[in-house]
């Protein structure tokens, strides 16, 4: 009987701890009225800590209305499939938003769809998608970007010239409007200024960007070991960095005038040094932070634009040391990761 007994005290124990742990998790779980996924294209270069600084400065102006910014993402820029899952798992856990740089314009339309369906709205940032499936699109206009690429590379060649154009990767759709925008302006206002080569991708990494880099050049090489090429154009970092690479260890950096995109702190080292010429900037912790505040609007009921320019300057070594445009080149980011 008294062992009867004993078991029956030690079940209904047990029952009592579940039921305590089971309240206590439902109270932390209650700590945070909007539970908002920050999804990058990728999560190692420069820009992508920007970005996850800027959304978790969001997050914290937020704290008091009980905002939880969570940061995940594929860690390579070319991998589809693992952003996609990112989106998926998300949804599963039913966060209240979604916050997405969607690394193939075509390829994250169903996930965001899904979402859509299941009541998760979705803010795009950075990178654009082939719907309207999205509450809002804040981002650099990365056509008129392009633009101001190349018009500093034609202003600093003397509007004529040879050059050549590395692209970033097929789907993305940030870098291909780079890209046109480079190509429209020196077609519209520098008729002579060439376009040698323009149909290699640098692919995802700094190291394939390298190697096509490498393959690039190689055969616009003079036998004096000069360029037959006149200016270079790269749309983002990894692509800008391997070229930079390859320049420097061709013995070419500084010979060829040299635009890019983004900025990282070996880019802003080359800029210092004479290899690169000019660096079109856009500000992506202020992108990470109106993507969350945008995302926070909408869920307190308010109207929020359908675009949102974040606007781009391009740095010089002449302007390099300005605080508005230092303050791009050199992000504090650290701060608010705790790096």
């Amino acid at each position: 009987m008294k062992k009867g007994l004993a078991i029956i005290v030690v079940v209904l124990v047990a029952v009592a701890v579940v039921i305590v742990a089971i309240g206590c998790k439902q109270k932390q779980s209650s700590k945070y009225k909007y539970r908002i996924a920050v999804i990058p294209k990728g999560t190692t270069h420069i820009f992508w800590k920007s970005i996850h600084a800027g959304a978790v400065k969001g997050e914290q102006e937020f704290q008091a209305l009980g905002v939880d910014a969570i940061w995940k993402g594929p860690l390579k820029e070319d991998d589809r499939e693992s952003q996609i899952r990112v989106v998926e798992d998300f949804i599963t856990r039913g966060v209240a938003g979604i916050v997405l740089a969607p690394l193939d314009d075509v390829a994250l339309r169903g996930p965001v769809r899904e979402a859509v369906n299941r009541g998760i709205p979705v803010v795009i940032i950075d990178s654009g998608l082939k719907s309207k499936d999205y509450v809002s699109f804040v981002a650099t206009d990365n056509y008129v970007g392009g633009r101001k690429g190349g018009r500093r590379l034609a202003e600093i060649l003397g509007g004529k010239g040879r050059v050549i154009l590395l692209r970033y990767q097929e789907g993305s759709a940030s870098t291909m409007n780079r890209e046109q925008g480079f190509l429209d302006v020196l077609k519209e206002e520098y008729p002579q200024i060439e376009v040698v080569r323009s149909n290699q991708y640098g692919g995802a990494t700094t190291e394939s960007a390298y190697e096509a880099s490498e393959g690039l050049l190689m055969p616009l090489r003079t036998p004096d070991g000069g360029l037959t090429i006149d200016g270079i154009f790269c749309p983002n970092e990894s692509t800008t960095f391997g070229m930079l690479r390859a320049l420097q260890d061709g013995g070419l950096a500084g010979k060829v005038k040299f635009v890019g995109f983004d900025s990282s702190e070996r880019l802003v080292a080359g800029l210092k040094k004479g290899e690169i010429h000019g660096l079109v900037l856009q500000d992506p912790i202020n992108m990470g932070y109106l993507g969350v505040k945008t995302m926070i609007r909408h869920l307190e009921g308010e109207q929020v634009e359908k675009r949102i320019d974040t606007g781009s300057e391009v740095a010089t070594p002449e302007n390099m040391n300005e605080p508005k445009i230092k303050n791009l080149l050199e992000p504090d980011f650290k701060k608010w990761l705790n790096e």
